[in-house]
């Protein structure tokens, strides 16, 4: 009995310190929580190794700043060290790690100043109290990350989310920067003016500041959703007219084999009637290398190169390739959306060696280039291969990543030098650049990631 009251007494006894050691295991639970809502609605897939890293990481810097720096200021220094761990952590965009931190901000901010306004009706304490008498500050936090994990089951049991697609261009990204920002500023407003006038505000007041938040925060989800659909909206108009051109194309290249089969098989008759093999063969090649431009205009279609970015980059350097008189063969045996890196970084990446390839080939006698992206199953690796005929035999494959390095002379020399520059960011990914007397070839390896 003595026990429990001694216990009831530290319980309801003001004692900041013992709120601090308190506050160590609820730091894990609250990182844990807002783990679970941000993923959910924007759809962020998390693996039991990036959640246990997640989690050990992110607790052990909020409390190691907690304990070094006045709560007001680590809060500060958190905010701005959160989105990189996000980033590095689950390998996302940059918006998605801002909007990953502003969600349970939101939920944290309100849920904390509805569950202090019930206390102080109720109870007729003040902030002081709710914060450092322990009984008030255990069921307060635990009410908040109830409220929390409520909003993320509805999230979850309704599908509630939003698409961040990471091909956003530039000007939607500045302005989705600026709006989540301002977000960020208008939050941390409304927490300090609640933390220091909260006594003199009439609940009037303080249900007014909540909605002013619900409103602002959905009016901006709403905002980003928007712009993320005309987004995509636009890359699948971009595709369609695309694809569209790929078809009249094909059907043409169909048509005209259609109307000249007789008469190739009538010229392949005539050399086996002459027995002239040698004459039978070079008339195959010709024929074969006919079959492979519609063969690669077969694969130039979303079913099978089956991310919007890719689809359109390749086809628009397919189209290129065709005006310049380059042959262009093309071979697609893989998921595009589930490539082990960022889309963003594989375009690149794919735009310059294409870009390199077309350049180098088309001063060829045989202008000819070879795309192949496969799956290694053997080795779990992910392949794309390019190789093109190219005249300057003569090239040194070690310096053509060096920064302002260039074989034409009005070219920056930056290309392979920025692939090289996302080389060094990944540590999945692996170049090898390799040359014989008719292909010089660029083979990027991309393993599964580790984390």
């Amino acid at each position: 009995m003595e026990f429990l009251q001694t216990l009831w007494t530290i319980l309801i006894t003001s004692n900041e310190n013992l709120i601090h050691f308190i506050s160590i295991p609820f730091t894990f639970l609250e990182i844990f929580i807002n783990m679970l809502l941000f993923t959910t609605i924007l759809n962020i897939s998390s693996t039991k190794k990036h959640t246990l890293t997640y989690i050990a990481i992110c607790s052990i810097i909020n409390i190691f700043l907690n304990f070094l720096i006045p709560k007001s200021y680590s809060n500060f220094l958190f905010l701005i060290i959160y989105p990189i761990l996000l980033v590095t952590i689950f390998k996302i965009s940059f918006i998605k790690a801002i909007i990953a931190e502003i969600l349970p901000l939101f939920a944290i901010t309100i849920g904390e100043i509805i569950i202090i306004k019930i206390y102080q009706v109720l109870f007729h304490i003040d902030v002081n109290t709710i914060c450092f008498v322990p009984i008030y500050r255990i069921s307060s936090i635990i009410l908040i990350y109830l409220l929390i994990f409520i909003i993320y089951a509805i999230c979850k049991h309704f599908s509630i989310n939003i698409t961040i697609t990471d091909s956003m261009d530039k000007k939607n990204k500045i302005l989705l920067i600026i709006n989540l920002s301002f977000a960020i500023i208008i939050i941390i407003i409304q927490s300090f003016l609640f933390d220091f006038y909260n006594e003199n505000f009439p609940i009037f007041i303080t249900l007014l500041g909540i909605f002013s938040l619900l409103a602002y925060l959905f009016t901006s989800l709403y905002s980003i959703s928007r712009t993320t659909k005309l987004q995509i909206t636009t890359q699948s108009l971009e595709e369609a007219k695309l694809y569209n051109k790929a078809l009249k194309t094909l059907h043409d290249k169909v048509r005209a084999f259609k109307h000249d089969f007789s008469n190739i098989v009538l010229s392949i008759g005539g050399y086996i009637e002459r027995n002239d093999m040698n004459g039978l063969k070079i008339y195959y090649s010709q024929l074969l290398e006919d079959c492979q431009k519609v063969n690669s205009l077969y694969a130039l279609n979303p079913e099978v190169i089956n991310n919007p970015a890719i689809y359109s980059l390749i086809a628009s350097k397919y189209y290129k390739t065709e005006v310049l008189g380059i042959t262009l063969n093309l071979e697609v045996f893989l998921d595009l959306n589930k490539l082990n890196m960022k889309i963003y970084e594989f375009t690149r990446i794919l735009g310059i060696l294409i870009d390199n390839a077309i350049e180098a080939s088309k001063d060829c006698p045989d202008k000819r280039i070879n795309i192949e992206i496969r799956k290694d199953f053997k080795v779990n690796r992910q392949i794309l291969l390019i190789e093109n005929t190219y005249k300057e035999k003569d090239i040194n494959i070690d310096k053509i990543f060096t920064k302002g390095y260039s074989t034409k002379p009005n070219n920056t020399g930056l290309g392979l030098w920025e692939v090289r520059e996302i080389l060094k960011k990944n540590k999945n990914l692996n170049l090898y650049t390799t040359k014989d007397n008719i292909y010089f070839k660029q083979q990027l390896e991309i393993y599964p990631n580790k984390m």
